[in-house]
């Protein structure tokens, strides 16, 4: 795509990355943005990757843009009621002329449900102020987002990758990788029942829908107690966060999210995947938890605005 800083000019039109060359190039540029970027930097690795969920990425102007959305191409967007589905990434390098960006039937389908997800909270003051036109209600959650923190010293010299076994060996997540009779697996579309029922965002038909999809193009993990039940597990979505994390009451705080960590992390890095995930505000002693071993507590946060249009609700 040539420069589009004269489409620009009409500040809500956006534009469709998909030359692999540019796509590199955003997804480089955004790298540079993290933790901000990592909902549609994670997106992009996926699209760079068979793109199993059909997404696009647009920008406001190229190459100097200031506005990215990644969202599914509308012939994915069928079900007016699918949130799950119907989902928007946005990152901004400034909120000036996000406003008008969102309010383009372009750029998003107001007529639908939908959600909007993204690392930086000053997106909110857009998204209120366009439903509020629109007639939308907007439930907004935020909570606290974490990543793996690779301390330099566990990074090679010449191409910044990581030396895993020193890392995993510098916090106490190995010993949980040891646990006798409780085996780690990799998780299949015939688990998403179990994972939509616990899953606090699901417990519907669509929901089931879009776990097993998850399930069947990205990682998911899982611990099988001494029955070979699957007592613990987490799930990769389409913009390379881990999610749906739930460990059944009988097994909990016995070690198997750290299990799961361990052989999850060593699995996601080998692979060169990036990865992060959220935890809810309110679990204190979970987070002290993991900023204990060695995850990143990312003041920008986790924040989800689900937006659904009045006749709906």
């Amino acid at each position: 795509m040539s420069n589009c800083r004269k489409g620009a000019e009409v500040l809500h039109k956006m534009f469709v990355i998909n030359e692999p060359q540019n796509l590199q190039i955003l997804y480089e540029s955004l790298e540079k943005r993290i933790p901000e970027s990592y909902k549609v930097y994670g997106a992009i690795f996926h699209i760079k990757n068979k793109n199993p969920f059909n997404l696009e990425v647009l920008v406001d102007a190229w190459p100097d843009y200031q506005i990215v959305i990644t969202r599914p191409k509308k012939e994915e967007m069928k079900d007016d009621l699918d949130h799950y589905t119907n989902t928007y990434h946005i990152f901004i390098e400034a909120p000036d002329n996000l406003e008008e960006a969102l309010a383009s039937p372009q750029v998003i389908n107001w007529e639908q449900a939908f959600q909007i997800q993204g690392c930086q909270e000053n997106l909110g003051e857009a998204i209120r102020k366009v439903s509020a036109s629109k007639s939308v209600q907007v439930d907004y959650t935020k909570n606290t987002l974490f990543t793996l923190d690779i301390p330099e010293k566990f990074k090679t010299s010449s191409d910044g990758n990581v030396n895993l076994m020193e890392l995993i060996k510098s916090s106490d997540m190995e010993e949980a990788s040891k646990k006798g009779n409780f085996l780690s697996i990799f998780l299949d579309a015939s688990h998403a029942g179990l994972v939509n029922e616990h899953w606090d965002y699901g417990k519907n038909e669509r929901s089931l829908k879009y776990v097993e999809h998850c399930l069947q193009h990205f990682p998911g993990f899982g611990v099988l107690d001494p029955e070979r039940v699957l007592i613990s597990w987490v799930v990769m979505e389409q913009s390379c966060e881990i999610r749906m994390g739930y460990t059944v009451p009988k097994y909990q705080r016995q070690g198997n999210m750290k299990q799961i960590g361990y052989n999850g992390i060593e699995y996601l890095i080998q692979k060169k995947i990036p990865f992060y995930f959220h935890v809810a505000d309110d679990r204190e002693s979970y987070i002290q938890t993991l900023t204990r071993i060695g995850f990143k507590c990312l003041p920008c946060g986790w924040h989800l605005w689900k937006c659904t249009p009045k006749k709906y609700c």
